[in-house]
């Protein structure tokens, strides 16, 4: 098979969707790699790294598109690469569907099979292709939140973790998952005064065995987000439903509560966001104030620390890689339940049902796509 990789062109993204490393496994086991020039340099892999490994560096993204049968990035395609896109082919990355209609529709429109690492599933039930993006964003949260809230950037002048004699910043994590635990860690190393809420208490009861009071926990009922939410100066949203939009738990209203200058850092906000109030931005324009808040919603935080993301991102895609390419999608998907949980987009039709209910689109279900296929 030939497996393409492009240089990401999503705002301010400095990932890319295959390491060195992985272009020497799938040279390894008999395919051809086909690298768009420079596509590794924004997280410290340069053309020569990928032409060691056995790739072939051409000189541009359309040539990648035109030549490779998998095409594998870690942002979701932009419009102009959408149009690239053809019939039979594989993409392999990120998609977020959920809370993006019009990729949807020209996904469809491409007749690509579209294979997004959110959905991909473990037995245990976790998603292992999203877990190290949660790892890195959750733990990023706190660092960026804290930024927020330095006056200068438009927050309290809060310290995370206070002084002798001042009260460190109170942080409320939404989600107790990946994020949410991440996040809660690292706030709590930092400092801050920390409570994490979820709806799930065995989560919480893990949680506190594990972390030993390092953080406080609490039941996510309404009244009890309203009135920590209140009481924060920092909000992390780290809410996910695998494949559907995020749950709108921070309302409009809440905001007229918190205090002036608290930040919002809505780690959701690939999924939709978890405030009503949350629209997605970029690195280079992070940070929006709505009523006397501020919010912090770049939809690729991961990608602020690109070398240590795409290392973490690659040692978990490699495995589903290789059996794509070695196998083909068809038979890779029939003999893993858990990669054919990937599965979003098929021949114009989307195959994940948690996308098809978000965009009130019909659905075509996986397992039936892969017994017409036997």
């Amino acid at each position: 098979m030939k497996i393409g990789s492009v240089r990401e062109i999503k705002a301010q993204e400095f990932r890319v969707g295959l390491t060195p490393a992985a272009a020497a496994e799938a040279v390894a086991h008999g395919h051809e790699v086909i690298i768009e020039a420079g596509a590794g340099m924004g997280a410290g892999f340069a053309d020569s790294d990928y032409e060691a490994a056995g790739a072939k560096i051409v000189a541009d993204a359309a040539t990648v598109f035109a030549e490779a049968d998998m095409i594998v990035k870690v942002k979701e395609p932009q419009a102009s690469e959408r149009k690239m896109l053809r019939k039979g082919q594989i993409l392999f990355t990120y998609l977020h569907l959920a809370a993006d209609e019009a990729q949807a529709k020209d996904l469809m429109e491409s007749g690509a099979t579209c294979i997004a690492y959110e959905t991909v599933t473990a037995k245990d039930g976790t998603l292992p292709l999203l877990a190290p993006m949660s790892e890195v964003a959750g733990r990023l949260a706190p660092q960026m939140g804290a930024w927020t809230l330095q006056k200068a950037n438009g927050g309290r002048g809060v310290l995370m973790g206070g002084v002798p004699g001042v009260a460190p910043a109170k942080v409320v994590v939404i989600g107790g998952g990946v994020v949410g635990t991440n996040a809660a860690r690292v706030a709590a190393g930092m400092g801050a005064d920390v409570t994490v809420l979820d709806k799930s208490l065995p989560r919480l009861r893990y949680l506190d065995d594990t972390f030993r009071g390092l953080f406080h926990t609490a039941f996510s009922s309404k009244a009890e987000t309203e009135a920590l939410v209140a009481s924060a100066d920092m909000v992390i949203g780290a809410v996910l439903i695998p494949g559907a939009a995020a749950p709108k738990l921070i309302t409009r209203e809440m905001l007229k509560t918190m205090k002036p200058g608290a930040a919002i850092v809505d780690v959701a906000i690939d999924q939709g966001g978890c405030a009503e109030t949350s629209r997605a931005t970029t690195h280079d324009d992070p940070v929006f104030e709505v009523d006397g808040v501020m919010h912090y919603c770049v939809a690729n935080m991961p990608g602020a620390v690109a070398r240590t993301s795409t290392k973490a991102l690659s040692n978990a895609t490699q495995p589903f890689l290789i059996a794509l390419a070695d196998k083909g999608w068809e038979r890779a998907c029939a003999e893993d339940p858990h990669l054919a949980a990937g599965l979003n987009v098929h021949a114009g039709m989307i195959t994940h049902p948690a996308v098809a209910e978000a965009l009130d689109l019909p659905l075509n279900e996986t397992q039936t796509l892969l017994h017409a296929a036997e």
